[in-house]
């Protein structure tokens, strides 16, 4: 299930030397908290890489990228989380309208081009320009007219103030006699943050606000903002940033509920049943049928898109500012870079595809720990994930520059009946039933909408087990105890994990395994595109079952617990693998399986040899005496050693004759067409309520999107174009060239190609008036009469028509250029 892709944990033990699926033996991640050092280092060849954003000023000249290669990386974002809880005292961001007004209080075109040198465009939503659903929900967010506008957010402040209670005093908000104060939370390992954290407290300020302002990093920001009771008020903003996705996604599910919706636990509270939550039935509802494939059409889908994505910006819990495009850097030695759309250069592909002069690579990282590594509810941030990436295979995987589905070790075979038709399931197909604690068959007369039959390409754990169908078994029934809905004293219920995985766990009819290495799989499923439902249904297990069951066993005898939210709500320790102290408890605790020779409930109704267990538990403990971690997997690489004194992580290459892929099988990715727009025929004049053509010549594109715009933000026209020998047109009636307003318009065009879906952007003023000047000017040339007082004031009104558009035509050229250049 897709549930089971979160259940990532994956190292590698080399004890038998075969051909490599890499062509790097050995990479280290050292910890390189300032850019200007770590780029340094890259140039000099002390690093190959850094995984993290180079500042563009440090890169504006030849001589600044000497010995470098320099790629843009898109998917990362800078966000505002508000705190809207009540609490003690007075928190004004408990008001929509107030949270709301922040879109208006924060600048950020300033965010863009003084703080981000450019690199990066403005976005009001959890969809950036250039993921592949913002364009079905562009016209309704120009519906906000979201300008920079502090009067009006003052007005709007004010307001929900004054009728709160509160006074304004010499400037200063006052409530009950006390000055209203607020905290805002200041990312300060971040310059971008610290700079956003320093305006948006200016800003409040001016509105009246007493600010406090608590500086710290991610660690300090678990504790402070995602550790906290909302209602105990220790934060009220918070500069967030989202370094992007694994991999580029061409149907994004996932984004509307991560960044809105409560259910998620990733909104404030964070479902810890203890604290204040965040609670929206609404975008609970309309995000989990977004997440569940709960439609039946492309533009079904659209419209809860659209409405999800409107209805948080509505509430401004998160609030958007910038999708980045970040400068990383490599050094000019290292080759085979795969630059994701999603993830950038620090995608899986990169470190497994690279080549250089040396066997060896040595990368830089802003952060080497940040947070716990556990595959249930850990690996949460970017800095973990970077690294576990290699360690891991999937079994699907994207297309870095499409976002499709694509086979990496399960290969599929999709039957459906969907969206409104069902399949027969077979009565022998199993499913985990939590009450009875075994498997039971599905029965007589049970039907599916989907039917996935899987063929596994099984080979070794880094431990040196084979893997099994044992391992997709306990995977599946992991998914189904704690996704199953929560009882009276259960034991098996995660705050954080459990919501989500009941999403996967409620579509799952049954499975059915077939011999060693196939599975059918029975979900009550749809999609338009059938390899969204193979990645649905997906039941590929990326750490051993042996672990899983002692982490488990852990967390129920309550010595730890898998996510940072249950940890906080019970007290207890955040279980991380990569930890000696969490690996030694992994280890005392297959030691005891060992011992009482225990075979696990979901393996009990399978014949299996004792020996088979013994052996299962004696390799990890092995594993974990040998490596001082509990970190196992089945990915091209192995995690060697974490040195949290040398702030460093060692990962090999996992040289085992069972791993399917040699090097270099990765290359047919280092390469691609990029879709451009190269030239835009816009009329020096259009006139309201004449026919208007504007023809695009492009490059490498199947498709233009447009959107044509008032300057309010009010629609005009917008279509899809397919792109014929290069060439498309935009085609304007006579009406809808009545809707503009005269004076200036605007035009969005974004050009993909079926393969490559990341968009060539371009947008530009047009100008409209409601006199055809070139006309009106041959007219009074041939007509005037030749009195000097009547022919003037015509010609002048005719100049200064001509001038207004000339000028419009330099401003909108300009504007173009510099979009394009950067």
């Amino acid at each position: 299930m897709k549930v089971l892709l979160i259940l990532f944990l994956a190292f590698s033990f080399g004890v038998i030397y075969a051909e490599k699926g890499t062509h790097i033996n050995e990479i280290q991640f050292v910890q390189y908290l300032d850019e200007s050092n770590a780029l340094e280092e890259v140039k000099n060849g002390n690093l190959d890489m850094y995984y993290s954003r180079i500042p563009s000023e440090l890169l504006e000249t030849p001589e600044s990228r000497q010995n470098l290669d320099v790629f843009y990386v898109t998917g990362g974002s800078y966000s505002i989380l508000a705190n809207p809880a009540e609490g003690d005292k007075i928190n004004p961001f408990s008001s929509r309208e107030i949270r709301f007004a922040l879109n208006y209080l924060v600048d950020r075109r300033l965010v863009v081009d003084e703080l981000m040198g450019g690199y990066g465009i403005p976005m009001a939503s959890s969809y950036g320009p250039y993921d592949p659903d913002y364009l079905s929900i562009l016209s309704e967010m120009e519906k906000f007219h979201f300008r920079y506008n502090p009067e009006h957010a003052n007005d709007v402040i004010t307001k929900i103030l004054t009728e709160k209670g509160a006074q304004k005093t010499e400037g200063k908000w006052y409530y009950d006699g006390k000055p209203i104060e607020i905290i805002i939370f200041i990312r300060n390992d971040d310059p971008v943050r610290k700079s956003i954290g320093e305006i948006l407290s200016s800003e409040m300020e001016k509105i009246g606000f007493v600010v406090h302002k608590d500086f710290g990093d991610l660690n300090k920001a678990y504790v402070t903002v995602y550790g906290s009771n909302p209602s105990d008020l220790k934060w009220n903003l918070y500069t967030e940033g989202w370094a992007g996705r694994s991999a580029f996604v061409k149907y994004d599910s996932l984004g509307p509920a991560q960044m809105y919706a409560p259910w998620f636990s990733n909104m404030p509270g964070f479902n810890n049943p203890s604290y204040w939550n965040y609670k929206n039935p609404y975008l609970d509802y309309v995000t989990q049928k977004i997440y569940s494939g709960n439609f039946t059409s492309v533009v079904e889908r659209e419209n809860l898109i659209r409405d999800a994505v409107s209805e948080g910006v509505t509430e401004s819990v998160r609030v958007f500012l910038a999708s980045k495009i970040d400068p990383f850097v490599t050094n000019k030695r290292v080759g085979g870079v795969i630059n994701d759309f999603g993830g950038g250069i620090t995608n899986r592909l990169t470190p497994i595809n690279a080549r250089s002069n040396d066997d060896d690579l040595k990368i830089g990282v802003k952060q080497i720990y940040q947070g716990a590594w556990n595959p249930i509810g850990g690996l949460a941030d970017a800095y973990s994930k970077n690294i576990w990436d290699l360690l891991y295979d999937p079994g699907i995987f994207k297309n870095p520059y499409s976002g499709e589905n694509f086979s990496v070790r399960e290969n599929w075979k999709v039957e459906t009946a969907g969206p409104h038709g069902y399949l027969d399931v077979p009565h022998d197909a199993v499913v985990w039933d939590p009450v009875l604690q075994k498997w039971a068959n599905v029965g007589l007369g049970v039907k599916a909408t989907s039917k996935v039959t899987f063929d596994l390409t099984f080979g070794n754990w880094h431990s040196g087990q084979e893997m099994d169908m044992n391992d997709v078994l306990y995977s599946m029934y992991f998914s189904s105890e704690w996704g199953s809905p929560q009882t009276e004293n259960d034991k098996t219920f995660d705050s954080s994990y459990s919501p989500q995985a009941s999403q996967s766990q409620k579509t799952l009819v049954g499975m059915r395994p077939i011999g060693n290495h196939t599975v059918e799989v029975y979900v009550n499923y749809w999609h338009f595109d059938e390899s969204e439902i193979a990645g649905w249904a997906s039941v590929w297990p990326t750490v051993p079952w042996e672990v899983i069951a002692a982490m488990e066993k852990i967390v129920l005898d309550g010595k730890a617990s898998f996510s940072r939210t249950d940890a906080q709500a019970k007290n207890l320790n955040w279980l991380s693998l990569i930890v000696p102290r969490d690996a030694s408890l992994v280890r005392e605790t297959l030691g005891e399986f060992q011992r009482t020779k225990h075979v696990p409930a979901a393996l009990l109704s399978f014949d299996n040899d004792p020996k088979y267990y013994d052996s299962r538990y004696e390799s990890a403990i092995k594993w974990i005496e040998l490596k001082n971690h509990a970190v196992i997997s089945n990915g091209p690489f192995y995690l060697e050693s974490y040195s949290p004194e040398a702030r460093a992580v060692t990962v090999r290459s996992f040289d085992d004759p069972s791993y399917p892929f040699k090097a270099g099988y990765w290359e047919k990715f280092e390469k691609v067409n990029m879709p451009k727009i190269t030239q835009v025929d816009i009329p020096s004049q259009i006139v309201l309520g004449q026919p208007l053509e504007i023809p695009i010549r492009t490059s490498d594109a199947t498709q233009i999107y447009y959107f044509v715009s008032t300057g309010a933000g009010d629609e005009v026209d917008l279509g899809i174009l397919d792109v014929n020998q290069d060439a498309a047109k935009i085609t304007l009636s006579a009406e809808q060239t009545q809707k503009m307003m005269p004076g200036g318009n605007d035009l969005k065009l974004y050009a993909i190609s079926d393969l490559v879906l990341k968009p060539d952007i371009y947008t530009t003023s047009v100008f409209a008036t409601s006199v055809d000047y070139q006309n009106y000017t041959e007219t009074i040339t041939q007509n005037s009469p030749k009195t000097e007082n009547t022919g003037n004031l015509g010609l002048v009104s005719v100049i200064l028509g001509i001038i207004i558009i000339c000028v419009v035509a330099y401003m909108r050229k300009s504007k173009t250029r510099l979009q394009k250049q950067r």
